[in-house]
């Protein structure tokens, strides 16, 4: 049954012209611009991996594109997009959150799996029950990256920016820092691989999904539609819910 449905969704929604299985006529090379933050994207090392990395990979299979990866630091990435140089981004959050993002970029699926931002600390006398709790203290914060509105506005936070999570838990280690601010699977992740006896304060706050996003300056733009169906053929498929699971699981060992 799944086989024949995924049959009809292909009919559905990959024109003619697109199809090679669910090929694009034309071949492209995609490149993509990603900062290093397992376990969502592993770019160091060999080649990349990761669950956003896996995702996307599943994509562009069925779409017959090959995959380039840049990485920098998540900061250097928008400047990347906005200079033409990246065609795709695998992380930002929905168009609400990213105010003036959407002029750089069209949010084009949300394609990866709501998170938790969650509250790290060392000390005790560190642990965050409510967001007032975060006054008259030190937080580590991913450098460009967006978290929840109230957060990202509030000037009268105390933010020390670092351009890896693992710099941050580091930071917060040697006292730099009282709290670092994370995605779920990064900061269990990054404290797990750092072999650092981190705690998590009960205050956190519902993640959104996030999305791949295009360059608006790219001629992968026009594949938008392509890239949708892709991810829902993937979903239906299994193989979406598949990778979660995998490094869900990977997090949780």
């Amino acid at each position: 049954m799944r086989v024949f449905a995924t049959a009809v969704l292909m009919a559905l929604v990959f024109p003619v012209s697109a199809q090679q299985g669910t090929e694009t006529v034309e071949a492209l090379t995609v490149t993509v611009g990603a900062n290093h933050a397992p376990p969502y994207r592993i770019i160091e090392g060999g080649e990349p991996t990761g669950l956003y990395v896996d995702i996307f990979q599943e994509i562009a299979d069925r779409l017959g594109w090959k995959v380039h990866y840049r990485e920098a630091p998540f900061r250097r990435v928008l400047r990347m997009v906005q200079q033409g140089e990246v065609d795709v981004m695998l992380e930002p959050l929905e168009p609400l959150e990213t105010a003036g993002r959407t002029e750089l970029m069209e949010f084009v699926a949300p394609a990866f799996p709501p998170e938790r931002r969650l509250f790290f600390y060392l000390n005790a006398e560190n642990r965050i029950e409510r967001y007032a709790d975060l006054y008259g203290r030190a937080i580590g914060t991913l450098e460009g990256a967006s978290y929840f509105s109230r957060f990202d506005s509030d000037d009268r936070l105390l933010k020390e920016p670092a351009p890896r999570y693992e710099n941050l838990m580091l930071m917060m280690q040697k006292g730099r820092v009282d709290v670092v601010i994370a995605p779920e699977l990064v900061g269990l992740y990054t404290v797990e691989e750092l072999g650092l006896d981190v705690k998590v304060s009960p205050f956190f706050v519902p993640g959104e999904r996030s999305y791949i996003a295009v360059a608006k300056n790219s001629p992968v733009l026009k594949y938008a539609d392509d890239i949708r169906a892709a991810l829902k053929l993937i979903e239906l498929e299994g193989i979406h819910e598949d990778l979660v699971l995998k490094y869900m699981d990977r997090v949780a060992e």
